[in-house]
């Protein structure tokens, strides 16, 4: 009989060098793939991971593409240490983008320089009160975050795509599903000239700084993880598990939030329906990639990025469809996800175990019969 057993006591090492292993199995694994495709597979990965970065331009937009994943991971991962999954990230991303956003259609033609500070706050109030409503539902319906969550991405969409087909199309835009192109105060401004490297960045650096600083120094964070981790010893140790999902899911929602008006006063520069390639998911991998520590996810997050630019440079150079991301996105969660699997549990072979037949009562005389005779 095959068996998982818990390991006494997993393999710390183990654990930070899971990411290699599975990183290493998604390109055994993609070889294949390369070789069933007709592709040479030297050749695809080298367009794939090395090409990209061979210039300047792909550097900088490997950092364009890597700030948001970063971003997104580490509010992500103070949920997931509670246990709290939070798959609505791409949701909230949405509607942070969709309030920095309004704020960027009324100040239209308006040269300040507190609408984009106003803009971001707007954007962290979205992404905040997006995550707010299944943190609500589980508190009060113990409604799983895990469905809800993913039910709001759909809705977030919706209300994007209203607005951009009606209250919020640009008049001039040909009819086309788009707000106006933002311009002046309503843009981050570029800090390296020839790319399109904005101050965002610096929100980024700033969010790995806090949230290292919270993880490793403050009691809130330790609370936090008991609270979602072991409810019951939480109560008894003063700690409320309430509190623990309220702060999780709206700390994610603020970054992812903030993540959306990175976007679109960003490299976007106006509403579209295509706001994100998919951060708000990719980002999920990126957090357990990267161990959910703030130093892990910087290197996970720019991984990610390498395999977004290797699929736009796959579809160009070896005419790939656009799902090549996504697939190797995929792999590498599930081969994460398969290591971490044995490391933290044991594979036995054991023998088959057979149900018990009762034994066939033997065929005895009664003992006046063996008397009598």
């Amino acid at each position: 009989m095959h068996l998982l057993e818990p390991r006494a006591n997993p393999s710390q090492l183990m654990k930070w060098l899971s990411p290699v292993i599975a990183l290493l199995a998604m390109l055994m694994v993609g070889s294949l793939l390369f070789l069933a495709l007709g592709k040479n597979p030297l050749h695809a990965f080298y367009i794939f991971f090395i090409a990209p970065l061979t210039t300047m331009y792909g550097w900088s937009e490997l950092l364009i593409k890597a700030s948001p994943l970063i971003l997104i991971a580490q509010g992500l991962a103070i949920g997931f240490r509670a246990r709290l999954f939070n798959i609505g990230a791409e949701g909230q991303l949405t509607m942070g983008a969709l309030f920095g956003g309004g704020i960027a259609i009324a100040c239209q033609g308006m040269d300040s320089i507190w609408v984009l500070p106003l803009m971001v706050l707007f954007g962290a109030i979205g992404g905040a009160l997006w995550g707010a409503i299944p943190a609500f539902l589980k508190v009060r319906f113990n409604a799983q975050e895990t469905l809800t969550t993913l039910m709001l991405n759909y809705v977030a969409t919706f209300i994007l795509l209203y607005l951009i087909n009606g209250p919020w199309r640009d008049p001039s835009g040909m009819n086309f599903p788009q707000s106006i192109m933002f311009e002046g105060s309503t843009l981050f401004p570029i800090i390296m000239e020839g790319t399109r490297i904005n101050a965002s960045i610096f929100i980024t650096i700033f969010a790995v700084l806090a949230f290292w600083l919270f993880g490793s120094r403050s009691f809130l964070a330790y609370s936090l993880e008991v609270g979602g981790q072991a409810p019951d010893a939480a109560r008894y140790a003063g700690f409320s598990a309430k509190r623990a999902i309220w702060f999780s899911l709206i700390i994610s929602g603020m970054m992812a939030g903030i993540a959306g008006v990175g976007e679109i006063a960003g490299p976007v520069g106006q509403l579209t329906p295509n706001i994100s390639p998919g951060y708000g998911f990719a980002a999920i991998i990126v957090a357990y990639l990267g161990r959910l520590n703030p130093v892990g996810m910087v290197l996970s997050g720019f991984l990610m990025a390498v395999l977004y630019l290797g699929g736009e440079a796959a579809q160009m150079e070896l005419q790939l469809p656009a799902a090549i991301t996504g697939l190797f996105q995929g792999m590498l969660l599930f081969f994460l996800l398969a290591a971490d699997a044995f490391i933290d549990n044991r594979y036995r072979f054991g023998a088959r175990r057979h149900k018990a037949m009762p034994k066939k009562p033997e065929n005895k005389k009664p003992d006046n019969v063996l008397a009598a005779s």
